[in-house]
C-alpha cells in the first residue's frame, strides 16, 4: 500500500522541478497550501447540500410552483394487469405490432386498448411538471449563488485582471479562505449531484452525466491538489456564467411564460458562446499553455492538465454547435420537430394521450407546456449541462 501511495504521489509527476511535497508540508505560520486531505471535507458538505435541497424543494420550490398554478397532480395511471406489467418490466416498454397482436389475443383486448395501456404505463413513471420545476429551481438557485460568490471573490483577486498572477510564485501560493470555500463548495455540489442522480428525474443520458460528474470531480480535485486553484477558479466561474440561465429558461418553460422563456434561451445561448468559445480559449487556455510555460515551465502534470482543458474546449465546440442548431431550426420553423430535438430529456416528456392508435398528436405551433419552439429548445438543450462547471 505504501508503495502504491508513493507511486501515485510521485513528486516528479505532480510538482515542478526542484519542488517536493516536504517543501509544501510545513509552510510559515499563518500560511496554508492546498492539501489532498482538504478534499474530504466536501463529502459531508455534499450530504448537507442534499439535505438543504430536499428542504428547499419541499417548502420553497413547491410553494413557488403552486403559486404559478403548477400542481403536483398525478397523471392517469394504467389499470393493474399482471400480464402486461410483466411484459413492460422484463421485455419491452414499446411493444411492436407482433407483441401487440399476441397480447391482444391473450387478453381478449382490442389492440387499441393494449396500446393505450402501455402509453399510460410509460407516462406513469415520468415525473410531473411540478417535480421538474422544483428540481430546476434548486439548480437555478445554486448556480446563481455560486456564480455570484465566485465572481465577487474573483473581482477582488489580482489573477482575474492579470492571469500571470496564476503562476507567479507557483506552487508556493497561499490558499485563502475565500478560495478554499469556493473550491470545496463546487466540489461538494458535484458530489451531491453524483449521489442524487439515482433519485432525480431519470434521463437517457444517465450514464453520460454520471461520467461527466465523475470527470468534473476529478478535474476539480486534480487542480486543487496541484495548487492550480487560481486558474481553476477562473475555469469554474466561466462555466458557471451560463448554467443558471438555462435553468431559468426551463423554469419559464414549465410555468408557460413563452416570451420570457424565449428571451432567456437567447441570452443563455449568447453567454454560452461568449464564455466557452471566446473567453475560455483566449483568456484561460492562453494562460495555462503559454503564460505558465514562460513563468513556471512544463512538467508531467502540467501536460495532463492542459490536455484535459483542451479536450474540454473541443466539447465546448460540439455543445455550441448543437445548441446553435436547435436554436436556428426553432427560429426558422417556429417549433422544434422531434427529429431535431435532443432525446436526452425524453424520459421527462409525457406522451400525449390520443384517440388514434399508436400515433402521437400532430405538431402545433407551440412546444411543451404551451411554449413555442424556442422554449422547447431551451428545455431540450440539456446538452449544455454536460459542460457545467468543468
Amino acid at each position: 500500500m505504501a508503495a502504491l501511495s508513493a507511486w501515485f504521489w510521485n513528486e516528479r509527476f505532480w510538482l515542478p522541478h526542484n519542488v517536493t511535497w516536504a517543501d509544501l508540508a510545513d509552510p510559515a505560520p499563518g500560511v496554508e497550501y492546498p492539501k489532498a486531505g482538504h478534499l474530504l471535507t466536501a463529502l459531508p458538505l455534499a450530504l448537507g447540500i442534499l439535505a438543504v435541497r430536499i428542504l428547499f424543494e419541499r417548502f420553497i420550490a413547491s410553494t413557488c410552483a403552486r403559486s404559478l398554478h403548477i400542481q403536483p397532480g398525478v397523471g392517469r395511471r394504467a389499470q393493474p394487469n399482471a400480464v402486461l406489467e410483466k411484459v413492460f418490466t422484463s421485455i419491452t416498454k414499446n411493444p411492436d405490432s407482433r407483441h401487440l397482436d399476441g397480447l391482444s389475443k391473450q387478453l381478449d383486448w382490442e389492440v387499441r386498448k393494449v396500446q393505450r395501456w402501455f402509453r399510460h404505463r410509460r407516462n406513469q413513471d415520468k415525473p410531473s411538471t411540478h417535480t421538474k420545476f422544483c428540481e430546476s429551481m434548486w439548480r437555478f438557485t445554486f448556480y446563481l449563488c455560486i456564480f455570484t460568490y465566485g465572481f465577487q471573490f474573483l473581482w477582488q483577486s489580482p489573477w482575474m485582471w492579470d492571469t500571470r498572477h496564476c503562476w507567479y510564485g507557483y506552487p508556493y501560493q497561499v490558499l485563502t479562505p475565500g478560495l478554499y470555500h469556493y473550491y470545496v463548495t463546487e466540489l461538494a455540489f458535484y458530489w451531491s449531484l453524483m449521489f442524487s442522480q439515482f433519485t432525480d428525474i431519470k434521463r437517457k443520458d444517465f450514464l453520460i452525466m454520471f461520467i461527466h460528474h465523475l470527470a468534473t470531480i476529478g478535474l476539480i480535485s486534480f487542480s486543487y491538489v496541484n495548487n492550480m486553484v487560481r486558474v481553476g477558479s477562473l475555469v469554474m466561474c466561466v462555466h458557471d456564467a451560463s448554467d443558471f440561465l438555462l435553468e431559468a429558461a426551463k423554469l419559464a418553460n414549465y410555468a408557460k411564460y413563452q416570451r420570457l422563456c424565449d428571451f432567456l434561451f437567447i441570452v443563455f445561448s449568447v453567454i454560452f458562446f461568449i464564455t466557452r468559445l471566446v473567453i475560455y480559449p483566449i483568456w484561460i487556455l492562453n494562460s495555462t499553455m503559454f503564460e505558465s510555460w514562460a513563468i513556471v515551465g512544463p512538467y508531467p502534470s502540467w501536460w495532463l492538465f492542459n490536455f484535459l482543458l483542451l479536450v474540454l474546449q473541443v466539447l465546448h465546440i460540439i455543445w455550441s454547435y448543437l445548441i446553435a442548431r436547435i436554436a436556428i431550426k426553432a427560429m426558422l420553423r417556429g417549433k422544434v420537430c422531434n427529429d431535431v430535438r435532443s432525446d436526452i430529456e425524453s424520459s421527462s416528456d409525457e406522451e400525449p394521450d390520443t384517440s388514434s392508435d399508436g400515433l402521437k398528436a400532430s405538431h402545433t405551433p407551440k412546444g411543451e407546456n404551451g411554449t413555442n419552439g424556442h422554449c422547447a429548445a431551451a428545455a431540450k438543450a440539456r446538452v449544455q449541462n454536460h459542460s457545467s462547471s468543468w
